[in-house]
């Protein structure tokens, strides 16, 4: 850990390919053993911060350290103490996941006992011990991102570095990897993981940092995130198309502003104040109005809708900027 508490903390980094700024001042600290979300639009800065504190590439400016070491001064001590897993299996699928562990533990310098041990035991704690003696080719995609994360957790890393795992892979498999993650957080392990997918964030992430123009623009709990953008959503279905406007009329009556309008999904939507009181009132002017209503949400709002708000576009825009 860091002087002060932190498993990775970065203050102030700038990093420039060319004449684009990748990174423009960023910062970060992440508490040990939890999960932090970081989040933003292709060509944020994402991969570039996880490349500069894993080591892979070296910044301009700025400092950063992991685990307690400085990784521009002691690159070594951090990667002794990292595991990370990138957007691309890194195994090979000819041979089973059992000799895939294996050879990760000897390139991490593990005695061949060692590394058998090893390999079984990440096996048995990623629930793949049944198929450890088949070869990869033959695993689903969420069996392949698991052995992934064993093969980032051979050295029983304090932090590992999460980028993009579930690109590509369906629900099922998403939540596999989900669990995973889970489980080694469990275990102590402290996770920062880059995502595009913003209901992935939600469901593991205890704070999210949100990346725009190489720099944190906003950070949090998933729930702050979402208060800042002012209480709770009702989302209105309506029957008639026809009935958009009236519909809109009532529901922007009672929220005090102008709500959205989606006409290929006769939906209508607003922030409103004082959540069931609200809902009964719009109910109640739809009915007096005769609008037929088809059906009637009363949320919270998603990242997705906190994300646009601060960043005004959404997360699959921008391209990403080559590292």
């Amino acid at each position: 850990m860091t002087a002060d508490g932190f498993a990775i903390a970065a203050e102030g980094l700038r990093k420039r390919y060319g004449d684009i700024p990748a990174l423009d001042g960023f910062d970060l600290r992440v508490r040990p053993g939890t999960v932090c979300g970081l989040l933003g639009p292709n060509g944020a800065g994402k991969t570039t911060a996880v490349r500069i504190l894993s080591t892979l590439l070296r910044h301009d400016s700025g400092r950063a350290e992991v685990a307690g070491f400085d990784v521009a001064r002691q690159p070594d001590q951090v990667r002794h103490r990292i595991g990370l897993v990138g957007q691309r299996a890194a195994v090979d699928e000819v041979l089973s996941g059992h000799e895939n562990l294996v050879v990760f533990g000897r390139l991490c310098h593990l005695g061949a006992k060692r590394a058998r041990q090893r390999a079984s035991e990440l096996l048995d704690r990623f629930g793949l011990a049944d198929a450890g003696g088949r070869p990869v080719r033959a695993y689903s995609g969420g069996m392949r991102r698991r052995l992934d994360l064993a093969a980032g957790m051979i050295l029983a890393p304090a932090v590992l570095f999460l980028d993009e795992p579930t690109t590509g892979l369906d629900p099922r498999s998403r939540n596999e990897v989900w669990e995973a993650v889970r489980e080694l957080v469990r275990a102590g392990t402290t996770v920062l993981l880059t995502t595009q997918y913003l209901d992935e964030a939600d469901r593991l992430a205890d704070r999210i940092s949100v990346l725009d123009g190489g720099r944190v623009i906003a950070e949090g709990t998933p729930d702050d995130l979402k208060a800042r953008l002012g209480g709770d959503r009702i989302d209105l279905v309506v029957r008639d198309a026809a009935d958009l406007a009236a519909a809109g009329a009532q529901l922007g009556r009672v929220a005090g502003g102008e709500p959205e309008v989606d006409p290929d999904r006769r939906l209508v939507s607003a922030r409103v104040e004082h959540r069931a009181g609200a809902l009964t009132e719009v109910l109640r002017a739809l009915d007096a109005a005769g609008v037929a209503v088809e059906d009637v949400a009363l949320r919270r709002p998603t990242l997705d809708e906190v994300f646009l708000h601060l960043t005004g576009r959404r997360t699959e825009t921008a391209e990403e900027v080559p590292a």
